[in-house]
């Protein structure tokens, strides 16, 4: 039996990251018992999805790699995906690479993922080249997330702001409204649905049955992002019940 333990790196007020990604994990140990999961996670401080927090969140994590450096972990991810996309396009690169230097300072040969970067891997691992996305953000955050995503080729034919500011507030959201909500996009020309384009809005549990009710690929920054430590860990990237990304 193999322990597999993972570093994140996520916002303070972040409660959904450390809750998805285990409980996929979990499952997949189910699948795989010869494979378990550890989690370590360091914060940064932000409270609000402001432009000026968001910065401020960036400038943290390179402290909060360097604290779990010292948990060796095999992998770790940095969980903040408008923090780095709010940065302009093609910053998921410049945040990895910062958080990779920092880990080898101390030295951790743990490869680094983002949830931005995982984004646009798993769009494209779809093979989708137009996306719908939903998103808790107020709209001109939304729009930094389509600008960000059009750049890397990816053309977002539809969105919708949720517009929750407070961070916390975000974690509280009902997943089960997302049943309803991708209602008011136009999916007509979507080649996938990213259900939640946020690592802090809770999307789990809506996202297979809205996949079997709208019949294209949907996935979220929180299974994208597990999607590509699984990759990084050489583990077959599938985990049941979660999308067609991590479909076993």
């Amino acid at each position: 039996m193999t322990d597999h333990h993972i570093g994140m790196i996520v916002p303070s007020s972040n409660l959904t990251m450390e809750t998805e990604l285990p409980r996929m994990l979990r499952e997949r140990e189910q699948l795989d018992p010869r494979n378990r999961f550890v989690f370590h996670a360091a914060r940064a401080r932000m409270q609000h999805v402001t432009p000026e927090q968001l910065r401020a969140m960036n400038a943290q994590a390179e402290r909060a790699a360097t604290e779990l450096a010292d948990a060796r972990p095999d992998v770790v991810a940095t969980a903040c995906l408008v923090a780095i996309m709010a940065q302009g396009p093609g910053y998921h690169c410049t945040a990895e690479d910062a958080i990779t230097t920092a880990l080898r300072a101390e030295g951790s040969s743990a490869p680094v993922v983002s949830s931005a970067g995982a984004l646009l891997a798993g769009i494209t691992a779809l093979g989708a080249e137009r996306v719908a996305i939903i998103t808790p953000y107020l709209k001109p955050l939304t729009q930094a997330v389509v600008d960000y995503l059009e750049d890397a080729g990816i053309q977002v034919v539809d969105s919708l702001s949720l517009e929750v500011p407070d961070n916390l507030a975000v974690a509280r959201l009902d997943p089960a409204d997302l049943r309803e909500h991708y209602k008011r996009l136009d999916l007509t020309r979507a080649d996938a649905l990213v259900l939640s384009a946020c690592v802090q809005m809770p999307s789990l549990s809506s996202i297979q049955p809205v996949q079997d009710a709208v019949g294209i690929p949907v996935l979220s920054a929180a299974t994208a992002t597990t999607y590509r430590i699984l990759q990084e860990l050489g583990l077959p990237p599938t985990v049941p019940d979660a999308g067609r990304l991590l479909a076993p």
